[in-house]
C-alpha cells in the first residue's frame, strides 16, 4: 500500500536515525571516504535534516541509534569478519571519540531519545529501541541512515518481522557502492518496508 497519500500520525511515529556518525558523514571520518560518492548522490544529509526537521514540528518522535565500542572493541568477537571487522581494522565508532559522535547538523535535541546499546548491525538485536517504541505507542518506524544495505536494512527486516508499519527513506541512506546501495532500495527495501523519498514523508506528515 502506497503511503504517499496517507497521513502519518505523529503520536504513532517515530523516525529513527541509524549511526549518522562523524567516523561515516564527516571529512575525517574513518569510513567516510568509502560512503562519500553514495551521500553525495542521495544528498542524504540535506534530505534527512529535512525530514528530522518537519518530524519535530509535527510532534513526532525523533531517535537516534548510534554504534559505539571501548577502545579495543571487547564487546565483541576477538576476530571479528565481514562488516565489523571493517569497523575494527578502521579503528572506527570508538566510545568518547569524535568519529563516535553524532554529526552535528543532526545532533540530539531535546525530546529525542538516543538509543543506547548498539553493538551490532540490527538496531533492534542489542538495544532497547523495541521496549522504547511498544512503551511510546509507536506502530510506524521512518529509517534513514547507514548502510543502506547493513544496519539500515537488517533494522528494516527486524521491524517487519516485529509487527511494525516500517518506512524506508531512499534518499536518506548511504551504502559502500552504489550497486549495493541500488540493489538493496529496488529488491529488498519493498519486500519489507514502504520505500518513501524525504519529501513524500514530510508530504504524509501534512509538513
Amino acid at each position: 500500500m502506497a503511503m504517499t497519500s496517507t497521513r502519518l500520525d505523529p503520536a504513532t511515529t517515530a523516525v529513527v536515525l541509524i549511526e549518522y556518525q562523524n567516523d561515516f558523514t564527516s571529512e575525517g571520518g574513518a569510513l567516510h571516504g568509502a560512503v562519500a560518492g553514495v551521500m553525495g548522490e542521495t544528498d542524504m544529509l540535506a534530505n534527512t535534516k529535512a525530514v528530522v526537521a518537519a518530524a519535530r514540528q509535527a510532534g513526532v518522535t525523533v531517535m537516534h541509534a548510534p554504534i559505539t565500542f571501548v577502545q579495543g572493541y571487547r564487546e565483541i568477537s576477538a576476530h571479528p569478519y565481514g562488516i565489523l571487522k571493517g569497523v575494527v581494522d578502521g579503528n572506527a565508532f570508538v566510545k568518547g571519540s569524535w568519529g563516535a559522535a553524532i554529526v552535528d547538523d543532526l545532533a540530539p535535541q531535546e525530546g529525542d531519545i538516543v538509543v543506547e546499546g548498539k553493538r551490532g548491525l540490527d538496531t533492534f538485536a542489542s538495544t532497547n529501541l523495541d521496549f522504547i517504541l511498544r512503551s511510546k505507542g509507536i506502530k510506524t518506524i521512518v529509517l534513514g541512515g547507514f548502510l543502506t544495505n547493513c544496519c539500515v536494512e537488517s533494522t528494516m527486516r527486524t521491524g517487519y518481522e516485529n509487527g511494525y508499519q516500517v518506512i524506508t527513506l531512499t534518499d536518506c541512506v548511504a551504502a559502500t557502492s552504489q550497486a549495493e546501495h541500488d540493489n538493496a532500495i529496488s529488491y529488498d527495501y519493498p519486500m519489507f518496508s514502504t520505500p518513501l523519498t524525504a519529501a513524500e514523508v514530510i508530504s504524509a506528515l501534512g509538513q
